[in-house]
């Protein structure tokens, strides 16, 4: 009998058999040739309910194989959001999130009408630069007026230019103008789950 029957049974999809080799004792945390767990492959799989049972009995969820991915990385690789977000809800849980990805960097534009609605809205010139090029409606020393596009970022700051930290017009980030740019402006930066393109069914390709 193969030493490897829980990661069998995943493979196959038999949850009946993988919740009865974990109550006879097998090795939640077993590992095939390539380092991968029954976990890394019910991620593959995208098979949410063998996630869910094999995380409820104790599977790492930051044990990686060879290629050095995650439970998480592995079901965001094969297209399987729910389980992806199931895992990383996991690690966040289990404290084993590495935090350590750098900040995404992301704008989307506006028309400035939108932002000065904002009660504590007040413009400023902070590294501005007057090429004629970061001018996007030919404003220059006239000012801007509701109809022109700015740039929100990643850190709440606005620009007029689309260049992060060049004409600077508003850096004043508080929580309450956070609040505004969620609630009035419906501003988010994507995270990996947005990229995500589901794939239907629980047997999808690994991604290995």
């Amino acid at each position: 009998m193969s030493d490897l029957q829980v990661i069998e049974a995943v493979k196959a999809g038999n949850s009946a058999a993988v919740e009865e080799l974990l109550g006879s004792g097998a090795d939640v945390n077993q590992q095939d040739e390539q380092g991968w767990t029954p976990l890394n492959w019910a991620a593959g799989r995208g098979d949410l309910d063998l996630v869910r049972m094999l995380v409820g009995r104790g599977a790492d969820v930051s044990k990686v194989g060879r290629d050095l991915r995650t439970p998480y990385k592995i079901a965001l690789a094969a297209g399987h959001r729910e389980a992806a977000k199931f895992l990383r809800d996991a690690e966040a849980e289990a404290g084993k999130s590495d935090g350590g990805e750098p900040e995404r960097k992301y704008v989307k534009a506006y028309r400035l009408e939108e932002l000065r609605k904002y009660d504590g809205w007040r413009e400023e010139r902070i590294n501005w630069k007057e090429d004629g090029d970061s001018g996007n409606n030919g404003d220059g020393d006239k000012g801007l007026s509701d109809d022109s596009v700015v740039y929100l970022h990643q850190d709440l700051t606005v620009t007029e230019s689309m260049w992060h930290d060049e004409n600077v017009i508003f850096n004043r980030v508080t929580p309450e103008w956070e609040e505004f740019c969620k609630r009035e402006l419906e501003f988010k930066v994507p995270d990996d789950l947005d990229f995500c393109v589901s794939v239907q069914g629980g047997d999808g390709a690994e991604a290995r």
